[in-house]
């Protein structure tokens, strides 16, 4: 009887150590895995000038590299120039209040979606309410 209660302990002592093994490879790898992701979208947007997209039930990955100066600071005087070229060709509009409705609408509803995407929820319905928004908006906009 001692010697089956013996073997049992050596059992279990191999199955600690075996798992606490186990355990720090799979760490290891998990590590390994992450720094090579973050130098695969590091070589993205260099070569490709985008960020990649990350798998829906992937929640907690965030890797923000540093852009190069140049194509920041070209970005921010568009919307300016863009913004001086309006107001010179018309002046402002009142806006159409069916419009805004649908925008806050679908701002709202966006919202819903990336949170729902964040949780893992299924978001079907939520992308098709985001289109048929969007399509709503775009018949407004062709009414006018």
């Amino acid at each position: 009887m001692s010697d089956v209660l013996s073997d049992y302990q050596k059992w279990k002592q191999q199955g600690e150590s075996l798992r606490t093994q186990a355990r720090q490879a799979m760490e290891a790898r998990f590590r390994e895995l992450l720094v090579e992701a973050v130098r695969i979208a590091g070589e993205y947007r260099q070569d490709f000038g985008g960020t990649l997209r990350i798998p829906s039930p992937v929640t907690a990955f965030r890797y923000k590299g540093s852009l190069p100066g140049k194509a920041g600071k070209a970005a921010k005087p568009k919307p300016a120039a863009k913004a001086k070229t309006e107001r010179a060709e018309a002046p402002p509009q009142k806006p159409d209040p069916r419009i805004a409705t649908l925008q806050k609408r679908l701002a709202a509803t966006r919202k819903k979606l990336d949170d729902a995407k964040a949780a893992g929820s299924p978001t079907r319905a939520l992308e098709d309410r985001v289109y048929e928004i969007e399509d709503e908006l775009r018949l407004a906009g062709h009414s006018q």
